[in-house]
């Protein structure tokens, strides 16, 4: 069994370092290897990059030539993949490499195809923005009605998969639309979904949060768009 780690980028320079020695660090019994897509970043984020590809063999690093989103980084990581287990870490610091095993565990067992994170129960988690965890609930919520499934925290950023389950779903949302349309369909697929408790570092505006209120209504819309069209 080989570990392959998505690492999604853009305008991350206070922390690729940081994650890419975590994730470098982090053993878990597996061989593994790190896939940092930079999506197109107009800060230091490259330069660095390009600095820890020279120290770590095992990372490979795909720049994209212009801003195409969360989705479309996962898609040209995926076509890198070598890996039989896959998981998606975002670059910045909010999910702790540690609960790699956690993760891993149901699908390793032999019991999932699919793990999703939650951040809010069992882990330490930052309090922050009250109306984000509404925001954050309703679109789980109208998610799980259309899926029916128990999900309770659709949009964490922490989701693995089983390899081959992921390769043979056709992604084709940008941006942060991956989170709603992976879900509702691994739900079609009636792959065997597993929910493990993460920590979860929440980060402010100003310390770089990317995510807004209008990615909340894309996610209604790309749930009821996949649900029904995709």
């Amino acid at each position: 069994m080989k570990l392959s780690i998505i690492m999604p980028a853009y305008n991350e320079e206070r922390t690729i370092e940081e994650i890419v020695r975590k994730v470098m660090g982090m053993d878990v019994g597996l061989p593994k290897e790190l896939i940092v897509v930079d999506d197109s970043s107009s800060d230091g984020t490259p330069l660095l990059l390009k600095r820890l590809a020279q120290t770590y063999p095992d990372i490979k690093v795909i720049f994209h030539k212009e801003n195409l989103g969360k989705g479309a980084a996962i898609r040209a990581a995926l076509q890198q993949v070598t890996g039989d287990v896959v998981i998606i870490q975002d670059a910045d610091l909010e999910y702790d490499p540690r609960d790699y095993p956690r993760l891993l565990a149901p699908i390793l067992e032999g019991q999932a195809d699919v793990v999703f994170g939650n951040r809010f129960h069992g882990g330490p988690h930052r309090v922050l923005y009250f109306w984000h965890a509404v925001g954050n609930w309703l679109v789980t919520t109208l998610s799980n009605m259309l899926t029916n499934l128990n999900l309770s925290d659709m949009e964490v950023g922490y989701k693995v998969f089983r390899a081959d389950v992921l390769k043979r779903i056709n992604l084709t949302s940008n941006r942060f639309g991956f989170e709603p349309e992976v879900t509702v369909k691994v739900a079609k697929q009636k792959c065997r979904i597993y929910e493990v408790p993460i920590s979860y570092f929440g980060r402010t505006y100003e310390e770089g949060k990317k995510i807004t209120w209008r990615d909340g209504i894309a996610a209604i819309y790309y749930i009821l768009k996949y649900r029904f069209f995709g």
